[in-house]
């Protein structure tokens, strides 16, 4: 079984306040990108579960491929095993939601190979047990998340062409980004506008993080210099994007960026029925 695993940006996060599990609550509305790592499931009959990546550090059990695995072969008491190779293209740790789309992925892919009959709510609990913006993969597309993110409202697609990411070579914990943000006062929040996306484009992670990683900021001004409508850090980061009116001047912006070392990808978003194929059936 070979699968797309794809990214996601955020075209919106708003910050509202902080859970009793220390997690915060967001408004944020998630959109699947043309961008994806490739994951090959082989089912085995050792009753083991094996993952292997050309990335060591993700070969092992902290792996949440590794991790969800597990978890469903002890509470639905598989016998059978499975043999997974991850090709890892989304940077890690890069706000582009690589690490939890890999997990939803597999969700969906062992429910598939072990025949373990899940419905799509159960699904959709094991996601929210592993991660905040797991449960936007078993989906994709364009959602709004809520709470600290797993609860997922399907939206209609946003269609956004000539999307470049950069990444300058950092890796950005949530944890990190959400500890130094400031909570907007009352009546100071923002607010998304599925038909104005580009104007309501916000991320209120995006003035904390800059501040602690002045390279972000940097990356951000580089990309309004070349001509960028819009450019917004993702998620935590630290992959931040901008929005390009033509291809060229996004080439020449890309151009810039490869030459002083950075990841970069083109890109643009994707509808939901397009993300869908990558599910097995």
């Amino acid at each position: 079984m070979l699968i797309a695993s794809y990214a996601k940006i955020n075209l919106f996060l708003e910050v509202l306040g902080r859970l009793e599990n220390n997690y915060h609550r967001v408004n944020t509305v998630l959109c699947s990108i043309d961008f994806f790592d490739e994951i090959k499931y082989l089912l085995t009959d050792s009753g083991s579960l094996k993952i292997w990546s050309h990335i060591p550090e993700l070969c092992g059990a902290d792996n949440l491929i590794y991790r969800i695995g597990s978890y469903l072969r002890e509470r639905y008491a598989v016998s059978q095993g499975a043999d997974v190779r991850l090709c890892k293209e989304i940077p890690l740790a890069a706000g582009l939601g690589g690490g939890s789309s890999n997990a939803a992925l597999s969700i969906i892919a062992f429910n598939q190979l072990w025949k373990l009959g899940l419905s799509p709510q159960e699904m959709h609990e094991i996601a929210a047990l592993f991660g905040s913006d797991i449960n936007f993969f078993l989906a994709g597309g364009t959602a709004l998340g809520e709470n600290r993110g797993e609860r997922i409202t399907l939206l209609s697609d946003i269609v956004i062409d000539n999307i470049l990411l950069v990444n300058p070579g950092i890796r950005i914990s949530a944890g990190e980004a959400y500890g130094a943000t400031q909570l907007p006062a009352a009546g100071e929040t923002k607010h998304f506008d599925p038909a104005n996306p580009i104007a309501t484009m916000f991320n209120r992670l995006e003035a904390a993080v800059c501040k602690l990683y002045p390279i972000v900021g940097d990356t951000l001004h580089t990309l309004d210099d070349f001509g960028a409508a819009k450019s917004m850090l993702s998620g935590s980061g630290a992959t931040c994007f901008g929005i390009f009116d033509d291809a060229n001047g996004m080439a020449l912006c890309r151009s810039h960026f490869e030459n002083k070392g950075y990841f970069t990808h083109e890109t643009r978003t994707i509808s939901r029925s397009e993300y869908q194929k990558c599910f097995p059936s």
